[in-house]
């Protein structure tokens, strides 16, 4: 689903992600695409910020509080903010524009494929069964996505909870910024550090009894991330 009041840019998009081979559903207004989501199924939504009727963040919030589906926000603003809150409230790209339709179009396919490689590892799938990892008072089932914390469950987006997983399955490795994005976002690293710094600040909040003192995941200054000893 594209929601996007633009209808030049809306025209543009469909006609170049129908010739990629994608059937696309199209919204003008948050309205709109509160309806269509909540009738329909989709493997990706593409989410303009300023809308007619409301706001992109709070739509993206709304998604995300019942679904897991890959989020790309849209915005003509190129401003960290936008892209903080966006990360933050779950999204799982930003692309700011003017964009190009083909870079746009790479990063739908990265999406639907991460998500899609995502689903292959989930409950069912065959040699994956682990059982729950227990750190300190955490607990993690890397095979059914759940997250428990003094035994009640921990909400996290698949973005955060790919990194936990990361690091619970691999207690003695130290990860930098690029080896954590190249494993969770499946696609090479260009130095891009807010994307990393706001998924492991929101994941901080949810798993730590103090974000400011990580006891979980520990911050090694210059050189990376690595799972606390607990």
């Amino acid at each position: 689903m594209l929601v996007e009041d633009d209808a030049s840019i809306s025209e543009m998009v469909v006609d170049y992600l129908t010739k990629e081979g994608y059937r696309v559903e199209t919204a003008k207004d948050a309205g709109e695409a509160a309806a269509r989501f909540d009738s329909g199924r989709f493997d990706l939504i593409l989410l303009d910020i300023m809308l007619p009727g409301g706001n992109g963040l709070d739509l993206l919030q709304k998604f995300r509080s019942v679904s897991r589906v890959p989020i790309v926000m849209l915005s003509a603003k190129d401003g960290e903010v936008d892209k903080a809150l966006g990360l933050r409230f779950g999204a799982d790209d930003y692309i700011a524009k003017p964009f190009s339709l083909m870079e746009l179009s790479a990063r739908v396919q990265a999406a639907i494929r991460r998500a899609t490689e995502y689903a292959d590892s989930a409950p069912g799938a065959a040699g994956q069964e682990q059982g729950v990892i227990t750190v300190g008072s955490l607990g993690v089932d890397p095979d059914n996505f759940i997250v428990t914390k003094s035994g009640e469950p921990v909400k996290l987006t698949a973005k955060e909870f790919q990194i936990l997983k990361l690091f619970v399955q691999h207690p003695k490795r130290v990860y930098t910024k690029a080896q954590i994005y190249q494993s969770v976002w499946g696609e090479e690293y260009y130095g891009d550090e807010n994307v990393i710094n706001v998924h492991m600040r929101r994941l901080r909040e949810k798993i730590e009894d103090d974000p400011s003192n990580p006891k979980i995941i520990r911050t090694l200054w210059g050189i990376g991330y690595k799972l606390g000893e607990l």
